[in-house]
């Protein structure tokens, strides 16, 4: 046994285990994934960003959902791709820690801005007479701070609770680090790792039937209203699509990690890690730019070589 936590400062990731013969072809594809996400992500903020009459609360949450799928990317490519290069696969202990932060809060950050999305929309609708006086900058500015606050401090008191467990072991079987992997490496259990988790996963299970609700609603709005349900089609329809790609994703690998079974081949088991890294940022962007209106004009006068 281990006396003290101090005594291990490397993990190694046994996810690419097996991958020798085919390394360099999944570095080629990963890379142009990689490149294929900031392009299709940077083109919708920059849009947005340099066309004024884009800077309303629906377009500005969407920045910051594009923003967040550049961010929760960052903590996982460049090491994946050092990884495909080396022929060992090893990580620090900081810098285990500081991926599983990366990658946890980006996924719930996810839900925490569809859900001011969800908002949003369900005033634009329901509510369209006083949109403007409840959507206000301020308030706006209030929503995107907590919907980033909340998920980077929840995932902070999560990353906390584990760099207190004392380990007993250094071996991590995925390609990367979160935190529920090095908390299955501890001595003994941990109350405190049980409860935060289970706080984390209640509280943003709540988030997801608050969208559901909202839906609801919302759908109800605009049964009987063709002005509404064509406000839906155009707005509400990708902001669904989104929550449904993001929530699909990300729950294989939930799933998996928890009760899928270990003879499933290593390939697989590395796409179902991968895929709520990989889809959801690329998918997301795309499903925005092709149905709105105003962005997908705004790109092809920018193609065009026309001023925004």
């Amino acid at each position: 046994m281990m006396d003290n936590v101090s005594e291990i400062t490397m993990f190694t990731l046994s996810g690419l285990s097996g991958t020798t013969n085919y390394r360099h072809t999944l570095f080629v594809l990963t890379l142009l994934c990689y490149c294929v996400t900031w392009l299709v992500n940077l083109t919708i903020i920059v849009t947005i960003v340099v066309d004024k009459n884009l800077h309303e609360p629906m377009y500005i949450f969407l920045c910051n959902l594009c923003i967040n799928g550049l961010y929760g990317t960052a903590g996982f490519y460049p090491k994946f791709f050092i990884d495909l290069l080396s022929t060992t696969h090893v990580i620090s202990y900081a810098g285990c820690l500081l991926q599983g932060f990366v990658v946890h809060s980006s996924a719930v950050a996810d839900f925490s801005i569809l859900v001011v999305m969800a908002y949003d929309r369900y005033v634009a609708i329901c509510r369209p007479l006083v949109y403007h006086s409840v959507m206000t900058t301020q308030r706006v500015c209030v929503c995107v701070f907590f919907a980033w606050l909340i998920p980077f401090y929840l995932m902070f008191l999560s990353s906390i609770t584990t760099l207190r467990l004392r380990l007993c072991g250094s071996h991590i079987p995925k390609i990367y680090c979160i935190n529920h992997l090095v908390a299955k490496l501890a001595c003994s259990a941990s109350i405190v790792h049980v409860i935060v988790p289970a706080f984390n996963y209640t509280f943003y299970f709540l988030h997801i039937m608050f969208i559901v609700w909202s839906y609801m609603y919302l759908l109800k709005k605009c049964l009987f209203s063709s002005e509404n349900r064509s406000k839906f089609m155009q707005t509400c329809l990708p902001h669904l699509l989104c929550l449904i790609t993001v929530l699909v994703s990300l729950l294989f690998d939930l799933l998996y990690m928890r009760f899928g079974s270990k003879k499933l081949p290593q390939g697989v088991k590395n796409f179902m890690s991968m895929e709520f890294l990989i889809i959801p940022p690329i998918i997301n962007p795309l499903i925005y730019g092709f149905k709105l209106t105003h962005i997908k004009n705004r790109i092809i006068q920018f193609l065009c070589g026309k001023r925004l």
